[in-house]
């Protein structure tokens, strides 16, 4: 009797705005992309294209939030990319490394949408190597390309 009843409270409070979303609508094309909300107060009835414009201010501007989204959808992928290769300009290899590494966690995941061809390659074949061996291997890929971040949207 009670699950009923909680399950209508939850639709009404996802409809009104009064919970955090954790995720975009079901049905949506990147239903499977979560993120934590404590790192993204997001009100559940903010539309898709704002939640995902939101997320990726936030990562714009403290990159490290990147590690606590799961499945992040190819335009949350640009956003550390364009750090990413900003960090590569300015010759601040570290820094750069240190997103590449949240790069390799997030392509753990076999339902990500790979943003920029051939990166999942590039992080699937160094699975056997080290941490710093994967990193390096990342960042060699993104810095050789002939057109640095040559991105592809796939829907």
């Amino acid at each position: 009797m009670t699950s009923p009843i909680l399950h209508l409270l939850k639709r009404l409070s996802r409809a009104l705005g009064l919970d955090t979303a954790d995720s975009f609508p079901p049905g949506h094309a990147y239903a499977r992309t979560r993120w934590r909300p404590a790192y993204f107060d997001i009100a559940s009835n903010v539309p898709p294209d704002e939640i995902e414009r939101r997320i990726c201010d936030a990562i714009a501007n403290t990159p490290l939030v990147f590690a606590h989204i799961v499945n992040p959808t190819p335009r949350m992928q640009r956003a550390l990319f364009s750090l990413l290769e900003q960090r590569l300009r300015l010759g601040h290899r570290r820094e750069a490394a240190q997103l590449a590494a949240l790069l390799i966690g997030a392509y753990r995941s076999t339902d990500i949408v790979e943003a920029m061809p051939g990166l999942k390659a590039t992080i699937a074949g160094t699975a056997h190597l080290d941490a710093n061996e994967r990193i390096n291997a990342v960042l060699d890929f993104l810095g050789n390309t002939d057109t640095p971040f040559d991105i592809i949207e796939m829907q």
